[in-house]
């Protein structure tokens, strides 16, 4: 399917519009045809004058329906992508790049650019009037554009380009990544199918403004009926409009293939690389972070030395840091220091659900002082929480000289290996726990719920929003990265910890930063990875043992008191 069947499914879609129209104007052509009947003397009686009542009546109220329903979908602001908006004084080599594209391509240039969080690429018309009411087509804060003043909202579609592709693609990679892309301005600017994508975005807008919670009842309940009546025609036209973009693709991509063919094949194994990386940045890296209050500041630059180090460690990604020689895509923007930290800010946003500006609880880390200002304060606060929830089990500490002693990993490792044998001799258990039964579960429980308590008091957790944000009313995380945690990882995770400050304050181990992995436990200069076996074995089984022997081979001493935040 190229643009012809594009162009087709395009009217399609308008014929449902045409044909709801039709459906709306029924009664009141009836209404008409009855009272000119009357009027004329040619439909008289009673059971006439009924009928042109009941019809009247009825003609109204669907034209009244069809009016609201009309005015909604032209006027309910369609939702934004999130994104940090790239102004053309900071980024003209990038722009003259994208409209030289445009040019081999012989379609319209993006009217702008914008950077998102993610490793995608597309389109999107900017162009409804509501987005030209003072709302800035990128939002991260206050103001995070790189130009920093509003604008009317552009005419043509903005090219939203992946900010992971800018720090890890040369700019040839992502010149022919971006060809496919920015072909589709051609069937964007058509009319028929631009007609049908404005009546398809208003629909979807209408159907979201009707599912919203925080308006009042005496506009929530005409805004439901409005939604149910959009919901029934974007049914009615959704078939039509998913071929309708599978055409514009299949025409986009036939007109690019004369642009970077054979480096395109090669740009596509990078994309694959960079969603991995990135995604292992996301997830190990920037989430203990952000759990911590603190946002890492240079994401972006981050997926590069993650994804070098995917590629020293695997031998399908052999032979793709050769490539890092060549000038990096990121050097067509002038400040890409700036384009980083405002896009890492809208990942925390997006993917954790973060306040939109830095503040007390919520500051920026840079990757050097990582170590220091997260992974340490990880450790020590998942320590402390582990400790205080033992004193709420009535767990004794260890007794002293001069009384009970401070925190250790003793402790620890005594109740759980405790509450092994109470198991396997069948003692005492507690019940209503997912996770299983006994003295490990009760911590296991009291964990979750200490940590599901910090985390609803924390600012960061709302979102820190006071309106609602530019792309929808969506509550903030939109694209969370994990699903909770279990009772047991999180004691696995809180164990680990204290294994990590014991090894740290008694055996001269120092916290680091793996960049597939996060945090680091590095003794001797190395890392340590063969520690979540051992504490797996204490957490799941009660068996202290391998955690003994290995921590006898680094000299930690379980029994010293630790230090805690």
């Amino acid at each position: 399917m190229g643009a012809q069947g594009a162009r087709s499914r395009a009217l399609g879609v308008l014929r449902v519009r045409s044909r709801a129209l039709a459906v709306a104007l029924l009664p009141a052509a009836v209404a008409v045809v009855l009272l000119v009947g009357g009027a004329t003397g040619h439909l008289t009686g009673a059971g006439w004058d009924a009928a042109r009542w009941a019809v009247s009546a009825c003609a109204v109220l669907v034209l009244l329906l069809a009016a609201a329903v009309a005015v909604v979908v032209a006027r309910a602001r369609p939702a934004l992508s999130p994104t940090v908006e790239v102004d053309e004084r900071s980024a003209p080599d990038l722009y003259r790049l994208v409209r030289d594209l445009a040019d081999r391509l012989n379609v319209p240039a993006p009217s702008a650019i914008a950077l998102t969080p993610d490793c995608d690429s597309w389109l999107e018309d900017r162009t409804h009037p509501a987005h030209a009411q003072g709302v800035p087509t990128a939002q991260t804060g206050p103001d995070v554009r790189a130009g920093g003043r509003g604008r009317k909202a552009p005419a043509a579609p903005v090219l939203v380009i992946g900010s992971p592709f800018l720090w890890w693609m040369r700019v040839a990679e992502l010149r022919a990544v971006l060809a496919p892309v920015v072909a589709g301005t051609g069937p964007a600017a058509q009319p028929d199918i631009a007609a049908a994508r404005r009546f398809v975005r208003g629909l979807d807008a209408a159907v979201a403004l009707g599912g919203r919670t925080d308006l009042g009842p005496i506009r929530r309940a005409p805004l439901r009926v409005v939604g149910r009546v959009a919901r029934l025609l974007l049914r009615g036209c959704g078939e039509h409009a998913a071929l309708m973009e599978r055409g514009v693709a299949s025409a986009a991509s036939e007109r690019a293939q004369a642009v970077d063919y054979g480096l395109r094949i090669v740009a596509q194994e990078q994309v694959g690389l960079a969603y991995a990386g990135w995604d292992r940045l996301l997830t190990r890296v920037a989430l203990p972070a952000w759990r911590m209050g603190r946002w890492p500041s240079r994401l972006d630059a981050g997926v590069v030395s993650a994804l070098t180090e995917l590629s020293r460690r695997d031998r399908l990604a052999d032979g793709f840091t050769s490539r890092l020689g060549e000038r990096p895509a990121c050097d067509l923007l002038e400040e890409p220091g700036a384009m980083d930290e405002a896009t890492s800010l809208l990942a925390a946003r997006l993917f954790h659900g973060g306040p939109a500006g830095a503040g007390p609880d919520w500051a920026p880390v840079d990757w050097q002082q990582y170590p220091e200002e997260v992974v340490d304060r990880k450790w020590r606060t998942e320590a402390s929480r582990l400790h205080r929830v033992l004193d709420d089990m009535g767990v004794r500490r260890p007794v002293g000289p001069t009384g009970p002693g401070g925190p250790t990993l003793s402790r620890v490792m005594e109740h759980l290996s405790q509450a092994g044998r109470a198991d396997e001799g069948g003692g005492s258990h507690a019940d209503g726990d997912d996770d299983g039964d006994g003295w490990g579960a009760m911590l296991a429980a009291g964990i979750s719920a200490e940590v599901a308590r910090e985390e609803a008091a924390t600012p960061a957790a709302a979102g820190g929003e006071t309106s609602a944000p530019p792309w929808g009313t969506d509550p903030l995380p939109l694209l969370p990265l994990q699903p909770p945690r279990t009772g047991r990882d999180l004691l696995a995770d809180h164990v680990t910890a204290m294994v990590c400050c014991s090894a740290v304050d008694t055996a001269g181990a120092v916290p680091g930063l793996d960049w597939l992995d996060g945090p680091a436990l590095i003794v001797d200069g190395r890392r340590r990875a063969d520690l979540g076996g051992h504490v797996l074995s204490l957490v799941e089984e009660g068996d202290p043992e391998p955690l003994r022997a290995w921590l006898a081979a680094l000299g930690v001493r379980p029994e010293k008191p630790v230090r805690l935040v």
